[in-house]
């Protein structure tokens, strides 16, 4: 299998990738050491491998490397850090809405994304936004508690 030269610009930094027409940008990005996009149910189901696709949220584990030629893929560690959390990771720990982790990382891109465009949703709007990441921790009361403080404080900017 031949493979196929890719340009991405990741968290900010042009990269260039060759891959193989059916690799998955979960695999890619993945296999170049960013470890925050996880591996879930890999069917499009639970949100874990959730990144960014040009500001707006795709599943990783269904778009192959290639549809993200030429274009911009942020994963979560292009959001915040440990000496810098961003608004929305801060919220997620005050509120106790972080567990085992696994989810939350496409938790966070998956509100980011809402917020860029819409700092201040409803209830409603911030619910149906939200609806394709599982969580098998929490209850999502805490998460529901956390993005709701962020959206209080004006959104996630």
């Amino acid at each position: 299998m031949s493979k196929l030269h890719v340009c991405i610009k990741i968290n900010g930094e042009d990269r260039e990738f060759q891959v193989a027409p059916d690799d998955k940008l979960l695999e890619v990005i993945r296999r170049e050491g960013y470890s925050g996009t996880k591996r879930g149910c890999n069917a499009g189901a639970c949100g874990s491998c959730t990144v960014l696709l040009d500001g707006k949220i795709v599943y990783a584990c269904l778009l192959f490397a290639f549809q993200a030629h030429g274009r911009r893929v942020d994963t979560i560690e292009s959001v915040g850090d440990f000496d810098n959390p961003h608004p929305i990771q801060k919220a997620l720990v005050e509120e106790g809405a972080v567990q085992c982790g696994f989810c939350i990382p496409g938790i966070i891109l998956a509100a980011k994304s809402l917020m860029d465009v819409n700092p201040t949703p409803t209830d409603d709007e911030l619910k149906i936004h939200m609806d394709g990441n599982l969580c098998r921790c929490t209850g999502y009361e805490k998460i529901e508690s956390a993005l709701r403080k962020v959206i209080a404080a004006g959104g996630a900017k």
